[in-house]
């Protein structure tokens, strides 16, 4: 993981991509729109602090056989009730995956 980070941060990427990785003691996330709402502006404060501790403790390997109910069932509700309700307004809070029937395909 280490030589991935230099790699992306000494190759040029632009500072206008969704993870800005330019300046080199910050990483910039620039995946979200503006928002003038409190909670959405926390939920999305939540949702990186919860990929940053991701990122942080899980080997590249297991982050990237992860799926999204996993990483939503990571979410502890008390510890992060904005992110946990933007989640459900959105219809992104899936605690279990939907298996696909013969229909579906």
């Amino acid at each position: 993981p280490k030589a991935v980070m230099s790699y992306a941060k000494s190759s040029y990427s632009g500072r206008y991509m969704c993870i800005n990785l330019t300046n080199y003691h910050t990483i910039e996330f620039r995946i979200f729109r503006g928002t003038l709402r409190y909670t959405t502006f926390i939920a999305t404060l939540q949702l990186v602090n919860r990929v940053c501790d991701v990122a942080l403790s899980m080997s590249d390997e297991e982050i990237t056989a992860m799926s999204w109910p996993e990483f939503v069932s990571m979410i502890s509700p008390a510890e992060y009730p904005e992110l946990i309700t933007y989640l459900k307004e959105r219809r992104l809070y899936v605690n279990e995956p939907v298996a696909e029937t013969e229909e579906d395909i």
